[in-house]
């Protein structure tokens, strides 16, 4: 084998390293392709498609949604300070709320026979990303001397980066993220009732808390209440 890589390792590595750039510079062209060549009709005009898609297999629980209208303003400079333009806009946006289900293992269960109360020891809410919803706008109001098209350009980009910036630090404010998780306690305790009731535990009680909550030793005000058997006969009227 020594013998081998010392006759034949120089093209052997050298065809390797082809391979690899090869793979390399596919990888980019076919990023190249998704992110910025444009897709055309026989005539030229552009058309809408999909460019890539992807569809992946997701443990995630929705508990909640913050909805409302943001404003963003934003400002450009050029020609060493003369031309300056502002925008500001309005427009709706929501974050959802997730809780990975999937990541509760029987570790994080503890049934309490006593007091027939499950305590279910979950990973905390998780903010998705902002949805800003541009088609919709409310309001844009652009302002200066001379806006040029690539200075209204980047007023439309910096106005954009501040909504989402300025929605995903409301969706993760001390508030917001406690009324998340009070939606969170209610959703997976409804995920718990199909499973209690089938053991015969209709009329237990669950207890969720989440990693910010786990040394307070007051885990009953974090207390569902609503009886299992309740959860179900609810779920079942509203069907």
């Amino acid at each position: 084998m020594a013998a081998w890589l010392n006759r034949y390792g120089g093209p052997v590595a050298a065809a390797l390293l082809v391979l690899i750039v090869g793979g390399a510079m596919l990888l980019g062209w076919q990023r190249w392709q998704r992110d910025y060549d444009v897709t055309v009709e026989e005539d030229g005009s552009a058309v809408t498609k999909v460019i890539a898609d992807r569809l992946d297999g997701m443990s995630d629980l929705k508990v909640s949604q913050l909805s409302g209208t943001i404003q963003a303003t934003a400002q450009d400079i050029r020609g060493m300070g003369l031309l300056r333009s502002d925008q500001v806009v309005k427009m709706p946006f929501t974050v959802d709320y997730f809780v990975n289900a999937g990541r509760i293992a029987a570790a994080d269960l503890q049934w309490d026979a006593a007091g027939r109360t499950l305590i279910v020891n979950a990973p905390d809410v998780r903010p998705a990303a902002p949805n800003i919803d541009e088609s919709r706008r409310t309001l844009v109001r652009t302002g200066g001397l001379i806006v040029t098209r690539r200075a209204a350009e980047e007023l439309n980009r910096k106005a954009s980066i501040h909504a989402r910036d300025r929605a995903a630090a409301t969706a993760r404010s001390p508030e917001r993220m406690a009324q998340a998780r009070e939606n969170g306690r209610r959703a997976l305790a409804r995920l718990m009732a199909a499973p209690l009731a089938a053991a015969g535990h209709g009329d237990a009680r669950v207890i969720v808390t989440f990693p910010p909550e786990r040394g307070d030793p007051n885990r009953d005000r974090w207390d569902v209440t609503t009886p299992i058997n309740q959860v179900l006969a609810n779920s079942k009227q509203g069907r």
